[in-house]
């Protein structure tokens, strides 16, 4: 009997060692019994607005998918435009858009916060966007997010139009097109990460509380007489939100705030970052046009260069980081990701 013994305790052993190192995937305990607590299996879904796919809208996709999913659903959209308002609801966790490329594969519409809603009442920023996702472990790749409407005069009301609203946990964009004018993209709450990714605006064009990275990505202004980039509305300094640009390029047309604080302790970081010579004097903005905001939002720069580089560190707001406090900000783990982002991804 002792090999047979033996050999359960080296079972323990294995299933002990579980539960200490790979609790994302496997859950285990000392009575060997296991519980899988991640997606299983694989469904491909195709989208085709010609007919050659399963189906022609991509929200006819999105339904298919049962409540409470827990399948890795990748829907593969082919090129297109696909001119239809889309969500994905909480219930259906684990979905990956899949287009033809940035260029190829593009959703939109056109819905401004100043329009009347289903039930008569303004829609209001939020519910403007093109595409929104409030689902858990959502992707997406070589595919844009438009809203068409009209670009706003700065003061204009009701004119806020988002594209894209990414309201669920771990998120992940690799090669993604984001275009609108005021408030094109709404990185409204929850940890992601966008790589290699184009965002185009004017106003506030990326806005809200995530706790998000923005790595070698494009960030172009259409600005008029002057607009901002991002708006990021952390509230309380116990707070583990903010955005994080890491080796990005922002061009385009200014004058331009590079960030303005959207809540009390607002967090916005660049570093390794190009500015073309478009940031307005100062390069930072408390929102208030007060000083309520001064003393505790953290707008960090940290070796950034360019033509307007010279702007964002001048300001009254800014602080020039050392690596010391900037290395947080730089790796994938200011958003936990290498609990959820593969290493390739990353």
């Amino acid at each position: 009997m002792a090999p047979l013994f033996i050999s359960l305790q080296m079972l323990l052993l294995i299933f002990t060692y579980c539960t200490l190192h790979n609790a994302t995937t496997i859950t285990c305990t000392s009575t060997t019994s296991s519980k899988w607590i991640g997606p299983i299996g694989h469904r491909v879904i195709t989208v085709d607005i010609n007919g050659g796919g399963h189906f022609r809208s991509v929200q006819a996709s999105v339904n298919s998918v049962p409540a409470n999913n827990r399948m890795n659903v990748l829907i593969q959209i082919s090129a297109g435009y696909y001119i239809e308002k889309v969500v994905v609801p909480e219930t259906k966790p684990y979905i990956t858009f899949e287009g033809a490329g940035r260029d190829g594969t593009v959703i939109e519409w056109h819905d401004r916060a100043g329009d009347p809603g289903p039930n008569g009442q303004q829609l209001r920023t939020y519910r403007t966007a093109s595409v929104t996702v409030f689902a858990d472990y959502f992707s997406a790749r070589n595919i844009s997010f438009k809203n068409t409407a009209p670009a706003p005069m700065p003061g204009m009301e009701g004119w806020q139009a988002a594209a894209f609203r990414i309201s669920g946990d771990k998120a992940y964009f690799s090669g993604c097109g984001f275009y609108g004018a005021q408030d094109t993209l709404c990185d409204d709450s929850g940890r992601h990460y966008f790589k290699e990714c184009y965002i185009e605006g004017s106003i506030d064009f990326i806005f809200g509380n995530g706790r998000s990275m923005y790595k070698d990505c494009e960030v172009h202004s259409i600005a008029t007489r002057f607009g901002s980039i991002a708006a990021q509305a952390r509230q309380y300094p116990n707070e583990n939100t903010g955005f994080a640009f890491v080796r990005c390029k922002v061009t385009g047309t200014g004058p331009i705030y590079v960030g303005r604080a959207m809540g009390q302790y607002s967090r916005i970081v660049y570093a390794y970052t190009y500015f073309d010579n478009i940031v307005a004097h100062g390069g930072w903005d408390d929102w208030t046009n007060g000083n309520s905001n001064n003393k505790t939002v953290f707008f960090g720069v940290y070796k950034c260069w360019g033509p307007g580089a010279v702007a964002i560190r001048r300001g009254p707001l800014a602080q020039e980081l050392d690596f010391e406090s900037a290395h947080r900000f730089l790796v994938k783990s200011f958003v936990n990701g290498r609990h959820w982002i593969a290493p390739y991804d990353a």
